[in-house]
């Protein structure tokens, strides 16, 4: 169930607050598109870790209201002013997929409050220098991404029809996706829980109309408003060698510009790997 917190400006955020309540606190980033009710370790589980995770619906998404026009860094105000009304000093970031620069933009522009970063399958920005940023994508993504750099109109009309189809029919969306999956991701979202958490997240995700999405590829593709090198918490970064819908070339490269970031490549795994592995990254986010 899904808490809002008023932001003052005509804008509210939706979020959810699961764990232990006096617990280390880790801000979860979800991927694009998705919600904050999205795949996550279970409440018993977390109470186990001892981590209090609040998992926010980025503007456009699952009840928050839409931001035109924002940017990555923008991220960070957000989850400061969530941060301060839950009485919040300090807390970790934790990023998947599209939530991954989220979750860097955080520990580059409030390194007062973020403790530690980790970004699983994420994407490097759009003028990485010496990364063919479409290499090794698949298909589908190289066309949204293309679309949202060059021709605002036509992903704009591209996600509204896509996301009208979502809400009508969630499982349509993960059809989609299976069509371009590798193997890897196939063993991962055949599982009947995953499956279920993921028809879930694009349900809510997309259920006010497909604003969060088509704000999150505008944003992803444009600059991020912050600098990598300026990062100064601890990093790690997490991919599947065999991911096709963020290429792993991308953390590689974020691995590369992002001082003392731990990377950690997982051969045989891929996109939705990054489901697995959470549980032991947010351990890892609640240590300090």
């Amino acid at each position: 169930m899904f808490k809002f917190l008023d932001l003052g400006s005509g804008r509210s955020i939706a979020y959810e607050d699961s764990g232990k309540p006096a617990g280390r606190p880790v801000f979860l980033h979800h991927g694009t598109p998705g919600s904050g009710d999205g795949p996550k370790p279970r409440h018993s589980i977390l109470y186990r870790l001892g981590v209090r995770l609040i998992a926010y619906c980025r503007p456009g998404y699952g009840g928050s209201s839409r931001h035109a026009g924002r940017t990555v860094a923008e991220a960070a105000a957000d989850v400061r002013a969530l941060a301060d009304a839950l009485e919040l000093e300090t807390f970790a970031v934790l990023g998947r997929s599209g939530g991954g620069p989220h979750a860097l933009a955080c520990a580059a522009l409030l390194p007062d409050r973020v403790t530690r970063a980790a970004a699983l399958v994420s994407l490097a920005p759009a003028d990485a220098v010496g990364l063919d940023w479409y290499g090794e994508m698949v298909p589908s993504n190289q066309r949204s991404f293309r679309a949202a750099a060059l021709d605002e109109d036509l992903i704009v009309e591209q996600l509204r029809l896509r996301a009208n189809r979502v809400r009508d029919d969630p499982a349509h969306l993960l059809r989609q996706l299976r069509e371009e999956m590798p193997a890897a991701d196939l063993r991962v979202v055949d599982d009947m829980a995953i499956e279920r958490l993921l028809l879930r997240t694009y349900a809510a995700a997309l259920g006010d109309g497909p604003y969060g999405w088509i704000d999150d590829l505008l944003a992803l593709r444009a600059d991020w408003g912050f600098r990598l090198d300026g990062i100064e918490v601890p990093v790690r970064l997490w991919h599947g060698s065999d991911d096709r819908f963020a290429p792993v070339s991308h953390t590689r490269w974020l691995a590369e510009h992002i001082p003392h970031a731990q990377l950690e490549v997982e051969h045989g795994a891929a996109h939705f790997g990054a489901l697995r592995v959470m549980p032991r990254m947010i351990r890892w986010l609640a240590e300090v």
